[in-house]
């Protein structure tokens, strides 16, 4: 004879998951897919800042690729604002930290 619990059974067949334990692998699973910060060295830094000024003295737009912790982001315009004192930039009416440029490209005119 054989018991419910066993093989195929009753216990089996209920993999009923608690919301608090989907949401606990979900937040696992996300903090696997977490990206590092990299830090840019001097010349690449020197680059960058050379390139958003470019962008607002000559109204040049730039695409300039941003750190996001799950997601590959970037930020493409014409750079209106830098407010050294608070290390950030503004791009279409919204500012962007310094420290969250991880790259600088100016786009080409055929683009």
């Amino acid at each position: 004879m054989r018991k419910k619990l066993e093989g195929n059974g009753l216990w089996e067949s209920s993999r009923m998951m608690l919301p608090e334990h989907k949401e606990s692998n979900l937040r696992k699973r996300q903090e696997l897919k977490r990206r590092e910060r990299r830090q840019l060295d001097e010349q690449e830094l020197e680059e960058a800042e050379r390139l958003l000024s470019s962008s607002l003295e000559a109204r040049r737009v730039v695409r300039i690729a941003m750190f996001h912790p799950y997601e590959q982001t970037e930020v493409i315009g014409i750079v209106e604002r830098i407010d050294t004192l608070q290390q950030r930039f503004m791009v279409d009416g919204e500012w962007f930290a310094l420290r969250d440029v991880q790259g600088v490209a100016a786009e080409s005119l055929d683009a």
